[in-house]
């Protein structure tokens, strides 16, 4: 199975072409450059340098969410395009899944990974699982304790010791963003890998398991609410203040 992946959650982003459970080629984007500016010519480019036509594609698979609300919409739409002229399926794979898929390459059985992807504000997009002795990149190597969510690095990690969940392992870029919280003994770090080659892998047992959709189905994982929304319910309601 041949997946084209994409990752858009933060600035830079990654796109890679895996190949029967392998990774074929994964590239850092240009940071330069907006996501907009970007794409889909990255994606044709890597699947040229690679040989491989668009139509040669088995499946396509795009980083859910959460991170930048601006890079989800675009690298969801660029993805569900490419998918819906190619008449192909489509698999979405939650940054923070995939973070912690690759972290646990570095654990051993029951040991607990922790993602923490920069959320700005001072905040990160947090999620908490278990590792078990299932293969790397398959549902179930990982199991989830403590779903998706977004808050100050230093109450998470307090309310996962108090719950008796204090992580072993941490990665992503919201570890060395806020790396004083991370720094008693036992806890180690895992570098963020280009998170592109982890999703694709990831996307190839989803579709083996019959969880790959039809374009049209994708929906993103926020996790924080849009900005714009909260904009406009704050206006709503000094509108609604104003109208008294």
């Amino acid at each position: 199975m041949r997946v084209l992946a994409l990752d858009t959650t933060r600035l830079a982003g990654s796109l890679a072409l895996v190949e029967d459970d392998h990774i074929v080629d994964v590239r850092r984007s240009d940071p330069s450059k907006s996501h907009a500016e970007r794409l889909p010519l990255d994606l044709l480019a890597l699947l040229s340098d690679a040989g491989v036509a668009l139509r040669d594609v088995d499946l396509f698979a795009v980083a859910a969410g959460p991170g930048s609300f601006t890079g989800l919409r675009i690298g969801i739409a660029t993805m569900q395009g490419l998918a819906f002229v190619q008449r192909k399926r489509i698999v979405a794979v939650s940054a923070l899944e995939a973070t912690a898929q690759s972290a646990a390459a570095e654990g051993g059985k029951d040991e607990r990974v922790a993602s923490w992807i920069d959320a700005h504000r001072g905040d990160v997009f947090s999620a908490l699982y278990r590792i078990t002795d299932e293969p790397l990149f398959t549902r179930g190597r990982l199991v989830e304790i403590d779903p998706p969510s977004v808050g100050e690095p230093s109450r998470i990690l307090n309310r996962w010791i108090a719950a008796a969940m204090t992580p072993d392992i941490f990665s992503g870029d919201g570890v060395s963003r806020f790396a004083p919280v991370v720094q008693p003994p036992g806890r180690r770090a895992v570098e963020l890998p280009l998170l592109a080659g982890p999703i694709g892998l990831i996307a190839i047992d989803r579709a083996r398991a019959g969880e790959s959709v039809e374009p049209g189905a994708v929906q993103p994982l926020y996790v924080r609410r849009p900005d714009a929304e909260v904009a406009r319910e704050q206006r709503e309601v000094e509108q609604g203040r104003e109208t008294r």
